[in-house]
């Protein structure tokens, strides 16, 4: 810091008390503000351009007791810690959520905290009516990661003719859609190829091209529609061979817990057969009263229940050797017997990604659109990490 303050001025001066009512000064200027005026002052100094601006979010975890009442006045209300799912793994401590918005080149040029346990999907839309107010010049669009596509958000970039360009999430129904499209039409046309990182490895290659679905989206008046959108579906060589490796890895993970499944489950013994069928539809989520999503706890393996009757000598009441010349008595007892069974994959199976863009082909191609996510990887790593220790 002190290369950046006034000449001549010792380490001692920067003692807590001064320290203290400069960060009281910033916090009623409102950070957010002092941050996006000096960032935007660094772009017109340096004359750097922005085509494309990089959203992305994190949480910073805290340590210490905080007031859980807001505090009050005038000025700006802090964000309130509150535990929630932690991006770090610490799900113990208390939390504030940090979106951050970069140029291209890595710049930081805005900023917001928001209370802990905020919703992505809350946040990303008013991260880019954010990015709006900087007023930049020459921004063709905004990029973030699978956060970003959400109903609120694509409705309100078409509103506003803002360019969104944002991956679909797997769990969505029209990225599987896309994946299945891209592998019945065979040879994509080629986007982009880069040499191998290494002399030995190939070179990495995406194929893909662009087709237009209707979606569902939200406006702001929260009135829902059907809005036409771009999809860019993708085939990476690398994500295929990577994705292959991940694959077998956490298939034989996942088949030391089926070895103890088939165990637990052979074990058990039922008096009738209704019972046991019962018991195959709890395996499979079939369950009396259960509703949703069907659950899949296998995701590498099929598992094929089966109901096995076998006769076993029936426990005898009376004590004593039984006569020689009675027959012994037997009863049915029933029991599950388990068939697990490795899924394979096809071939063409792994590799895929799915982009969305409510920018037109004129506005963004195939290329651009795909270069321009790849540089959102880029940005993601820079200054997402930190810990603020409070006492």
């Amino acid at each position: 810091m002190l290369p950046l303050l006034q000449p001549r001025l010792t380490r001692a001066s920067l003692h807590d008390y001064r320290l203290g009512q400069i960060l009281d000064a910033l916090f009623a200027a409102h950070l957010n503000r002092v941050f996006g005026a000096i960032a935007l002052n660094a772009l017109e100094v340096y004359a750097l351009s922005t085509p494309w601006l990089h959203q992305d979010t994190t949480t910073i975890t805290l340590y210490g007791a905080y007031e859980e009442e807001a505090r009050l006045g005038e000025g700006p209300v802090p964000p309130r810690p509150a535990y929630g799912h932690s991006k770090d793994g610490r799900d113990d401590l208390k939390q504030v959520l940090l979106s951050l918005g970069v140029s291209s080149d890595g710049l930081p040029l805005r900023l917001g905290v928001r209370d802990g346990n905020t919703s992505d999907s809350t946040e990303t839309p008013v991260a880019i009516e954010e990015c709006l107010a900087l007023g930049l010049d020459g921004v063709r669009g905004i990029v973030a990661d699978s956060k970003a596509y959400c109903k609120r958000t694509l409705g309100l970039c078409l509103e506003q003719r803002v360019g969104l360009i944002t991956l679909v999430p797997r769990t969505c129904g029209v990225r599987r859609e896309m994946e299945a499209w891209g592998q019945q039409h065979g040879a994509l046309p080629l986007l982009l190829e880069k040499p191998g990182r290494t002399r030995q490895e190939p070179p990495r290659r995406w194929h893909g091209q662009s087709v237009v679905r209707c979606v569902p989206v939200e406006y702001a008046d929260g009135r829902l529609d059907v809005a036409e959108v771009r999809f860019l579906v993708v085939h990476s060589s690398q994500l295929a061979h990577q994705a292959e490796v991940a694959y077998a890895a956490a298939q034989a993970k996942e088949a030391e817990r089926v070895t103890e499944h088939v165990q637990h489950v052979e074990a058990q013994w039922f008096a009738c057969a209704a019972d046991a069928e019962a018991a195959i539809a709890e395996y499979e989520g079939r369950g009396q009263g259960r509703r949703g999503r069907k659950p899949r706890p296998w995701r590498y393996h099929g598992l094929h229940y089966r109901v096995e009757a076998v006769s076993v000598p029936k426990k005898r009441t009376s004590r004593g050797r039984p006569p020689k010349a009675k027959a012994p008595q037997v009863e049915v007892r029933y029991r599950l017997v388990v068939h697990p069974k490795a899924l394979v994959p096809s071939e063409d199976a792994h590799g895929w990604t799915v982009l969305a863009t409510t920018l037109r082909p004129e506005e963004c191609t195939d290329a651009e659109m795909l270069e321009a996510y790849q540089e959102q990887h880029i940005t993601d790593s820079i200054g997402f990490s930190g810990k603020i220790s409070t006492h």
